[in-house]
Parts: structure tokens; C-alpha cells; sequence
């Protein structure tokens, strides 16, 4: 039986099922070792990143650590302007406390935005600042398209980003800081009584999975940035506007199974070279929340049945995934102020 089943799945593979999608939703595959373009779909396309945004939020303190303004084990309180942010949320109560490094692992497993501003506070000692740097950041890597507005990723028209600027942000994580991947590969946080799940069930059911970030709000749709480790090979994938979890998650799959097969062999394009395009954002809203949205989800599942009731699916893998345990400090007020920021000075180079 797996034998057959393997032999459907590289069947599909070999036929290109992500070639003709009823819509075009943003698509990258990228070799994570040489920064190689091995498949692309609309990569500049602006787009609105969701809790993708955090990527940039956990990189931004990444880099405060290695500077010296703030440690794995500093204090961070949820303020009142944390704890009144909207879901995803951690459930800790106001001037509860817990480590930086609790912190981020919430950030990225649990997507939690009072977490989020939570750090920016932290790190920066205001959202404004922290935002300012994130900015500054995104500036020194060269995301063209990249602008926030807050460090979590609630919709707001102006918070975009594009497919080629997540790949060249999630690889710049994995060079500079690659002693925390290990926070973007967990399943489950911990936290007193609660569970708080990751939500990429590709590191529970697609083998070699390291990591990264899922993003969900209604003018994005469903966006992924994964990472996966198979054959001696390390490929990054990113899928933007998902009209399901499913799909979403299937589709990257695919990505990796493509590249892993020899289905794509590559453009001989680094990722830095992709142009992003001067467009606004795609408003996924009308076909994710809005009238047409029954009628969408139908014409996707039409047009990429994986992973329905009665299909195959890519997601067939049993893994243990890693488990996190975090610690409620208690409730504090004392928490220090951060140290006060140096001039900008990112911790990347010019280029990838």
C-alpha cells in the first residue's frame, strides 16, 4: 500500500497539478543552500503577509540579543496595549511576565499577537520604535516591496510584502541566526495548562520539515513559508493566498516534491535577482470572507483536490512534532526598561 501510494504521489508530481490552478496565487521554491530560484509564480507580487509579518518581528529581536540591548532571559510584560491586541492571543493576563526567549517561541509557534507587541515593547520600548526598525531592516536586505505598519501582521492596507521578500527575509534568519531555527520547527508551546499548536501541519506529516511560519487574515488568504531538509538538499517554499489550510499545505508540498524529484531543475536565478513589481497588493478579502467566498472555495477544491476526503494527499507523514515548555512568571510591573537603541545597524550585509 505505500508503495502504490508513493507511486500516485510522484504520478501527480510528474503532471503538474499546481500548473493550472483556477487563479494564480504567488509561488516560490527556492534551493536554501546556493539562494537558487528553482520555481516562481508571481514572486513580486505585492501582497498583504499576515502573521508572516513575524518573521521580520523575531528576526528584529534576534538581532537586539546579538547587540547586546536585551537576553534570552529578560522579563517581558504583557502591557495592557499587549493583552487588548485581537486573536491569535497567548492567555496571559495583563503584567503577567514570561522570558524573551518563552516569548519567542510563542511568537512563531503560536502566532500570538499580544506576544508580538509584547516584544516590540521589550526590545524597542515602543511598537512605533520597533516598527521603525523593522522598516530600517527590511530597507538593509533589500525587500522592495516590504512595508509594516505593525509587528504581527493584523490586516492593515499598508502592511505588504511579497513572496521573493519572505524567501530573501527567511533566508537571512537562517544565515544570521540559525541557533533559533530550532524555535521555527516546534509543534506545540506549553505554557501552565495550555497547549498553544502550531498551525504547519507540514512538521507533524511531511518528513524532512524544519520549520517555518503560517499566516492567515482575510485580505491575504493563507500564506506558508516552509522549510524542508530531504536528500542531502535544503529547499525553502512560500505560498501565498491559500483559500484553505488544506490547500495551502498541500501545495507547498508539492513545491518540495517537485524540487526533491527533478520536476524543476531550476531557473539559474538567485532569489535577490527576482524583481518585485509595482502593483498594490492583491485583496483576497471578496473571495476569503466576503459574498463570492462559497463559490471560491468550490473553484479551488475543483482545481486542487489534494488532501479532500477521498483524494491523496501530500500529508502523510507521522512525526512526533518537538514540544516547548514556557513559564508564567507571574504578574510584574518592575520589568526594566530596554537598553536605550544604538544607531541602526543591521546585523546583515548588503546582499544574500
Amino acid at each position: 500500500m505505500q508503495f502504490v501510494r508513493l507511486l500516485l504521489i510522484l504520478a501527480l508530481v510528474a503532471a503538474g497539478v499546481l500548473a493550472t490552478p483556477a487563479r494564480a496565487t504567488p509561488m516560490l521554491l527556492v534551493d536554501a543552500q546556493s539562494g537558487e530560484v528553482l520555481y516562481e509564480q508571481d514572486a513580486g507580487q505585492p501582497w498583504h503577509p499576515a502573521s508572516l509579518t513575524k518573521l521580520m518581528t523575531a528576526y528584529v529581536a534576534f538581532a537586539a540579543i546579538a547587540q547586546g540591548r536585551i537576553g534570552l532571559d529578560t522579563p517581558i510584560r504583557i502591557s495592557r496595549n499587549a493583552w487588548n491586541q485581537a486573536p491569535s492571543k497567548s492567555g496571559l493576563e495583563i503584567d503577567s511576565t514570561i522570558t524573551l526567549q518563552d516569548a519567542l517561541y510563542i511568537l512563531v509557534v503560536k502566532s500570538a499577537n499580544d506576544i508580538a507587541v509584547a516584544i516590540a515593547e521589550a526590545v524597542s520600548g515602543s511598537v512605533d520604535q520597533f516598527v521603525a526598525e523593522m522598516n530600517g531592516m527590511a530597507a538593509a536586505m533589500g525587500l522592495t516591496a516590504t512595508h509594516y505598519v505593525n509587528p504581527h501582521g493584523l490586516h492593515h492596507a499598508a502592511q505588504v510584502t511579497s513572496a521573493r521578500d519572505l524567501a530573501v527575509l527567511a533566508l537571512y534568519i537562517r544565515r544570521d541566526f540559525p541557533q533559533y531555527l530550532p524555535m521555527f520547527g516546534t509543534e506545540v508551546v506549553k505554557l501552565g495548562k495550555a497547549s498553544l499548536e502550531s498551525n504547519n501541519s507540514l512538521l507533524e506529516h511531511f518528513a524532512g520539515t524544519t520549520g517555518m511560519k503560517t499566516g492567515y487574515v482575510c485580505s491575504s488568504g493563507l500564506n506558508i513559508v516552509a522549510t524542508v531538509e530531504r536528500q542531502g538538499r535544503s529547499l525553502l517554499g512560500v505560498v501565498l493566498g491559500g483559500a484553505s489550510a488544506r490547500e495551502r499545505n498541500e501545495m507547498v508540498a508539492e513545491l518540495f516534491l517537485r524540487g526533491l524529484s527533478g520536476a524543476v531543475r531550476g531557473t539559474g536565478k538567485s532569489v535577490v535577482a527576482l524583481p518585485n513589481i509595482a502593483a498594490e497588493p492583491v485583496n483576497m478579502r471578496p473571495l476569503i470572507c466576503g459574498k463570492q467566498a462559497k463559490d471560491y472555495a468550490k473553484e479551488r477544491e475543483a482545481a486542487f483536490p489534494l488532501g479532500l476526503k477521498g483524494q491523496p494527499s501530500y500529508l502523510n507523514d507521522r512525526i512526533e512534532g518537538a514540544v516547548y515548555t514556557a513559564t508564567d512568571l507571574g504578574r510584574r510591573r518592575d520589568v526594566p526598561l530596554p537598553r536605550p537603541r544604538p544607531s541602526f545597524a543591521p546585523v546583515v550585509a548588503a546582499t544574500y
